[in-house]
């Protein structure tokens, strides 16, 4: 300190340097004392006449306020301001970036001395704004008050009518700059101010409108609306009518950069006030379109079409060095382009906003942006390009659901109006690839990137057109690295999307560049020539059609260039890789014509695969060459690999094994003859540890490898009993084992029986896998597991069927336990499925007899027994169980679950169907009569047969079904509307076209009276919406509005039950929102461009504040929505704060069980989730409403860590997941 008042400017400098440093530590702690001293000082050094030292003091600004106490801080914000109105100009400006700095560094979190510091600042120089004739003081203060509102509006509220009163004078000053400012701290102020404030300023600019006459002001108040628009979106929409007319005939004014303003206006409009402005979409695009031609000063010579495709324009114009003198006509005071920008720029605003409006677009807007492709000025162009890159971007179908191929094909379908657009589009980029400009091209091919990916195939006609462009950017003269990693990447998409015939007449052309490329010495560039080379291979000589194109002259050159690559040991990793996977392809494409060069690259393949950065890249590449078609030659890398691939199976790396085994499996399939016993058992020896319930993927592969092993090379197998089997039988226990890694057991199985491997014989299997189930209890999943294992046994060897079928019948007529009786039931029901058992007479008694069981298990066991044999031999069976159906009233439900189980089994092969369809009237006619059945289980089975049935034949049975509909009983009703949800899958059917021409008649149930019938309608609404969107999007207007009543609570369903001396409300609707919520849910993903995002948001907000069940899915809701449209949540903000803020501050009774409690946390979990999710909307912290609520939670003790961590959650990718509600 002592040293700061010294003569010498150098000292004074390393003393404040040192200060400044000392400051930033964060363990300092000065006492009052030395306090005031530094400040002091700091704040006569600002006043230093070396400007270098003011500078530093400046700096030291920032730290210090962080460190010292609230009234020294308001001590140094007195002195600057009182600087910031000196007369000395360095004084000033030194002063204000002081001031600056003291507002980045003031605390978020401690209000009361933020708040103290802004009101002296405030105070100060709003008097400073308005009185002030010195016009820089007038910038720097607006500057600064921007500063301040923009961080702490919402402190500021005492003081907001004073600024307002301050700030309005100036639009209306001479300078342009105070202007500028002024707009800025407008908007900054009117996203916190309240609304009086904002309708006040609002009336002050129309009313201006109106009245003022000078141009510069009028043009002032335009920005300023706009930029409120920008800034405070969500509460301009009331405004719109008021001001669209008003600026809509300012747009007609003859004054370019007038209409710059109103087109940027109109921008903001639509981007913030999405649902007000849609009456005036028209007019917008409709002013655009005029004003995206306006060019006053130059005029396009409208012969230039018919020069045949304009090359011949290009050569004059290059020769006579016209293209200079064209650009420097044009006067700088020409504004025409701003003009045109703006308006390029609004109509992507609406183009990107307005999904529903697709086909209008392309109508109107899309030819005129075409014709427009031939614009001078190179940022217009571009703009206007990226206005019809968000065309072609709306119009690909949104979140990966394909619509149905109905709506896109219409004559007047989105895509089929681009289809016919296809020839402009490429005539006029034809033209513009040519251009010197590297912008333009690059926006040519993303253009045309977007195009062949919404419409893949679309370019298959116009690839002569393209080649010389593409040429034109690869070629070294004129292009950037930059433009060339472009044109590769739109060369890799267009080979992907087209078929390979037709490049096969522009090879000769297109390769060399690309060829040329892999040879760049920029890596990035070979990187991505090295991609497209692979897909080129693969274009060249597909191997699904006969080739007639003549390859080997370029196979070679391939060849070569990608060796190359391959040999460098030192390049990029990237291009390491892609060399390698290249290679890969170019043998399984070309193996046949390069056997002579085998010797040369097999054995680098066999390096990489000994270096562990690139042996996951080989291993694949490895697997494309040995799966081809060509069976390229591997012999003389087979017994150095097969080891390798061996000892990769212990790596800790699960791609690599996932990669591994196949490869194994590949080689043992194509090159048995190579292999032998000992290098296979150097694979063996690893398999046992890989087939392990942690990792069914991985189990699944190995036992793939082994059946390849068992049918190929059973030698290799001998000992397989000693250390694979035990843990084969380890697996078969896990509850886990399903699906495909079942299969892969079963077919294993299979495999090895017929191996005929000495001791493991049919029986010595079959007692193997008998032995755990008279051991020990096992999970109900391994009796299945085992059953079909047996059985899988037993349908390779038919002759011992009969025997083994009648030693399990003994089991199941005197059980020893429950056990051993399912175990024997269903082994008989596995077999029984494959062989017909209709020679063993007493069979189906006997498991009739099991019926009657008293074990639950056993029961659904035999049910299932049943049903297989039955698919064995149908004539014989199927009309015994029709037939006890009727007779047998109490084990009709079991009998319905046998019928299930052969409707499910027969329909899943055509063949299968065939057999079936003979039963099917009687079948029906039997469902029919238990359709009213009053048991609601025995209903859902009938309704699931039904609806699987309609699937067999639906022409006859969806019209019944729709009959059934109008059934006097609720019950059928009920029935009916469940079949049709298990009608309704994710894969596509044939049934499909016919359901979404009757789906409008099955959601009449929705007005249904009973209370079932309408639950359930909404259960198979949710699940058409969820699995096939198309079904339902058309109907969306008819059905929302019943939908969104199901949403509200209905006091005639709320009944009171009295329990002895309590009384307990009953909620009869509940189920019924909970189903109504969860369809909204649902058409959040799949059909949000059909929906009235306000009118949704309406019932969210109801759901907020009613049961439990429905707030947790409202919630969700609220997070998702804030993701999906955040402009419309912005709008609504403080109707949906209210609800969360109650749950949030929410008391659990005292009294309450322990369960209460978990609910209320588990409440207040999602609802602080929502919060967060809010918080990510842009601009919506400002939100006076939820910035309060959120100040409030982070000084409530229990919230604040709960929101702490899910905050840090929800920041990154994770956001989307956990939105998302399990639909399962």
């Amino acid at each position: 300190l002592s040293q700061m008042t010294s003569s010498d400017k150098d000292f004074r400098f390393m003393a404040t340097n040192d200060l400044m440093s000392e400051l930033q530590k964060d363990n300092i702690k000065l006492d009052d004392d030395s306090e005031r001293k530094v400040v002091k000082m700091l704040l006569k050094l600002l006043e230093d006449k070396n400007g270098e030292v003011q500078n530093l003091a400046v700096k030291c600004l920032g730290p210090l306020v962080n460190k010292v106490k609230e009234y020294q801080v308001e001590t140094i914000v007195d002195a600057l301001c009182s600087n910031m109105v000196s007369d000395k100009e360095q004084l000033r400006d030194i002063s204000s970036i002081g001031l600056k700095t003291v507002i980045s560094e003031l605390p978020l979190g401690s209000s009361a001395l933020v708040a103290n510091v802004c009101k002296r600042i405030t105070g100060r120089l709003s008097s400073a704004i308005e009185k002030q004739e010195d016009v820089s003081v007038q910038l720097e203060a607006l500057d600064i008050v921007a500063d301040l509102l923009s961080r702490f509006g919402a402190l500021l509220i005492t003081f907001h009518s004073i600024i307002l009163a301050a700030l309005l004078p100036q639009l209306s000053s001479p300078r342009q700059a105070v202007r500028k400012r002024t707009i800025v701290a407008l908007s900054h102020l009117l996203t916190s101010s309240n609304n009086y404030l904002y309708n006040k300023l609002l009336d002050h600019l129309l009313e201006g409108l109106c009245t003022q006459t000078a141009k510069n002001v009028i043009r002032t108040y335009i920005q300023c609306i706009a930029s409120i628009c920008r800034q405070a979106g969500h509460r301009f929409g009331e405004q719109i009518e008021r001001v669209m007319p008003l600026i809509v005939q300012y747009s007609n004014e003859d004054d370019d950069e007038l209409r710059e303003y109103c087109l940027q206006a109109f921008e903001s409009f639509v981007y913030r006030c999405p649902k007000e402005i849609t009456p005036h979409i028209n007019k917008i695009i409709e002013i655009c379109l005029v004003y995206i031609t306006y060019d006053p000063n130059y005029n396009y010579d409208d012969d230039m079409n018919d020069v045949s495709d304009g090359e011949d324009v290009m050569m004059e114009v290059e020769e006579d060095g016209e293209e200079d003198a064209e650009d420097e006509y044009s006067d700088d005071d020409d504004m025409s382009w701003k003009v045109r920008r703006a308006a390029a720029k609004c109509l992507e605003a609406v183009v990107s906003s307005r999904r529903e409006l697709l086909p209008e677009l392309y109508k109107v807007v899309s030819p005129a942006l075409i014709s427009r492709f031939k614009e001078r000025e190179e940022n217009v162009k571009s703009d206007i390009f990226h206005a019809y890159i968000a065309l072609l971007r709306q119009t690909r179908p949104a979140t990966g659901v394909p619509l149905d191929p109905d709506a896109m094909e219409d004559d007047d379908g989105p895509t089929s109006l681009l289809q016919q657009q296809v020839p402009l589009i490429v005539k006029a980029v034809h033209r513009q690839m040519k251009e010197k400009s590297i912008k333009t091209r690059q926006d040519c091919f993303s253009l045309l990137k977007e195009l062949v990916l919404v419409l893949p195939g679309a370019l298959s006609n116009h690839i002569p057109a393209l080649i010389p462009g593409i040429q034109y950017s690869l070629g070294d003269k004129n292009s950037s690295s930059n433009m060339k990693i472009d044109t590769l990447a739109f060369v890799h998409t267009l080979l992907i999307t087209h078929q390979p015939e037709a490049f096969h007449a522009h090879m000769a052309v297109l390769a060399p560049p690309i060829i040329a490329a892999v040879g760049d010495p920029f890596y990035k560039i070979t990187a991505e020539a090295l991609l497209v080379l692979q897909q080129l291979v693969q274009v060249i000589r597909p191997h699904d059609k006969p080739c007639y194109f003549d390859f080997a002259t370029l196979s070679g050159e391939i060849y070569r260039c990608t060796l190359m690559r391959l040999r460098t040991a030192d390049i990029d990793q990237e291009v390491k890789e892609r060399a390698i996977a290249c290679m890969g392809q170019i043998l399984a494409h070309f193996g046949d014509t390069l056997s002579d060069e085998l010797h040369v690259c097999l054995p680098i393949f066999l390096d990489r695969l000994r270096n562990e950065i690139t042996r996951l890249t080989t291993v694949k590449a490895l697997t494309c060459i040995a799966s081809s078609p060509l069976r390229v030659d591997l012999n003389q890398i087979m017994e150095e690999a097969i080891p390798i691939l061996g000892s990769f199976l212990r790596k800790n790396q699960r791609a690599l094994k996932l990669c591994s085994l196949p490869l194994l499996d590949t080689l043992v399939r194509n090159y048995s003859t190579t292999l032998h016993a000992d290098l296979l058992d150097k694979v063996t020896t690893e398999l046992p540890a890989l087939l392990n319930e942690t990792d069914l993927h991985i189990a699944q592969l190995t036992l793939n490898l082994l059946t390849t092993i068992a049918k190929l090379h059973s030698v290799a197998l001998t000992r397989v009993s000693d250390n694979i089997l035990p843990e084969i039988l380890v697996l078969v226990k896990s509850p886990l084992l399903q699906g495909v890694a079942l299969n892969s057991m079963l077919e294993f199985f299979q495999a090895l029986v017929q191996a005929d491997i000495p001791g493991l014989g049919y029986r010595e299997l079959l007692s193997m896998l008998l032995f755990p189930v008279s051991q020990s209890v096992l999970h109900k999943q391994a009796y299945h597991s085992l059953a079909k294992c047996a059985a899988a046994l037993t349908i390779t060897w038919h002759q011992e069927a009969q025997a083994v079928v009648e030693q399990f019948l003994k089991d199941v007529q005197n059980p020893q336990s429950d056990a051993q009786h399912i175990f024997a039931l269903l082994v008989i029901g596995e077999i029984g499925r494959h062989v017909d058992l209709s020679g063993i007479t007493s069979l189906k008694h006997t498991i009739l007899n099991s019926f009657s069981s008293h074990s639950e298990e056993v029961k659904s066991a035999a049910s299932y027994t049943l049903g297989n044999i039955a698919v064995g031999n149908l004539p014989e069976y199927l009309p015994f169980i029709l037939k006890e159906i009727e007779a047998q009233p109490k084990r009709q439900y079991l009998l319905l679950h046998s019928l299930k189980e052969i409707i499910t089994c027969q329909s899943a092969s055509p063949s299968g169907v065939s057999h079936l369809q003979n039963f099917v009237p009687s079948i029906w006619m039997l469902l029919y009569r238990h359709c009213e059945c009053t048991e609601e289980g025995t209903r859902n089975v009938v309704a699931e047969c039904l609806g699987k049935l309609t699937l067999i034949d639906p022409a006859t049975l969806l019209p019944r079904l729709q009959e059934s509909l109008k059934s006097s009983s609720a019950l059928m009703r009920t029935t009916t509307v469940t079949a049709v949800k298990f009608t309704i899958s994710d894969q596509p059917q044939q049934i499909d076209a016919m359901l979404k021409q009757c789906m409008g008649n099955f959601l009449v149930a929705l007005e249904d009276p009973d209370l079932n019938v309408r639950r359930v309608a909404l259960v198979a609404f949710n699940s058409a919406a969820h699995n096939k969107p198309m079904l339902i999007r058309d109907l969306l207007d008819s059905v929302l509005p019943h939908l969104y009543t199901e949403t509200k609570i209905k006091k005639e369903l709320i009944r009171e039950v009295e329990m002895g001396p309590f009384k307990h409300t009953v909620d009869d609707g509940l189920d019924l929102r909970k189903a109504a919520f969860e369809c909204m849910y649902t058409l959040l993903d799949s059909c949000l461009d059909r929906l009235d995002v306000f009118k949704f948001l309406n019932h969210v907000e109801n759901g907020l504040r009613d049961h439990y069940d429905i707030k947790m899915l409202t919630y969700l809701m609220t997070a998702r929505l804030a993701q999906l449209c955040p402009t419309a949540v912005l709008q609504r903000l403080e109707r949906l704060v209210e609800p969360l803020k109650s749950t949030c501050t929410m008391k659990v009774k005292a009294n309450s069980v322990k369960q209460e409690y978990e609910k209320q946390d588990e409440l207040k979990r999602s609802a602080l989730r929502a919060v967060a999710a809010l918080l990510t909307i842009p601009d919506a912290d400002k939100n006076p409403s939820l910035s309060e609520f959120v100040t409030q939670i982070k000084s409530t003790p229990e919230l604040q860590p709960l929101f702490e961590i899910i905050q840090k959650d929800c920041t990154g990718s994770s956001v989307n997941e956990i939105n998302v509600m399990d639909q399962s």
